[in-house]
């Protein structure tokens, strides 16, 4: 079965119906994901003006940029055709990624700093590894298949975040850690992708998106049902999931 993703082909009158509507999930997506990107600002903000990491860990970061670079990867010409969107949205992310471990890296200790530099390296050694097999020892198709592939399991593997979320508002009946603001975009997110892969047809999207979809409205009941046990909304948690 091709899990491919067909480029849209639009009519000499113009663009359809169905082209429009997914670019524009595909743009909303953007969007929303943009919002889960900037969520943690609040935490590097204290971590410069307390100059130091304190006990924050930089791995979500780190996990983010990998999904990211893979994400982004899938997206390229090189390897999908007409997933331009999936590309434009991770490779912004890994930007941001990258900017959180670098000044996680400038304000840690020195053990830290070296564990989270070696780490930052390891990144791109993997990346590379997959650019690598991915160009030099595959075709189009065997290569669209191995990336989306790894895509899929990268961003499954990223759902333990809003999982890890679910649980800690379960356990405390408290959605401190929870703010409604970042759950709702996070929900809309992955609505809008897996609308933008089902219009395309491509597996490889609408399925960790579906995911995503799920765990969103799980944290948009809990927090309907929790939140007159709440009184603080303030804190973010540190690790957010996109596509």
């Amino acid at each position: 079965m091709d899990w491919g993703a067909p480029a849209l082909v639009s009519s000499a009158a113009g663009p359809s119906y169905r082209d429009l509507c997914c670019y524009g999930a595909g743009i909303a997506g953007n969007v929303f994901a943009f919002v889960l990107f900037v969520s943690p600002l609040p935490t590097f903000r204290r971590i410069v003006r307390n100059g130091s990491t304190e006990q924050f860990s930089a791995m979500p970061y780190i996990y983010s940029l990998l999904n990211c670079l893979i994400c982004m990867w899938y997206g390229l010409p090189f390897v999908s055709y007409g997933v331009v969107l999936v590309a434009t949205v991770n490779s912004i992310g890994a930007v941001f990624q990258l900017a959180y471990t670098a000044v996680f890296i400038a304000y840690a200790d020195a053990k830290e700093r070296l564990k989270v530099s070696g780490l930052l390296a390891a990144v791109f050694v993997v990346f590379g590894l997959i650019m690598y097999v991915s160009l030099a020892l595959l075709d189009h198709n065997t290569r669209q298949t191995f990336v989306g592939y790894l895509s899929v399991a990268s961003l499954i593997f990223m759902f333990a975040s809003p999982l890890s979320i679910i649980n800690l508002v379960i356990r405390t009946k408290s959605v401190e850690y929870m703010p409604f603001y970042l759950s709702l975009s996070m929900f809309l997110m992955s609505v809008s992708f897996f609308i933008y892969g089902v219009l395309l047809h491509d597996f490889f999207i609408y399925i960790p998106n579906g995911i995503g979809t799920v765990l969103g409205i799980i944290q948009l009941l809990l927090y309907a049902y929790f939140r007159k046990g709440s009184k603080d909304e303030a804190k973010l948690p540190l690790l957010v999931t996109h596509t």
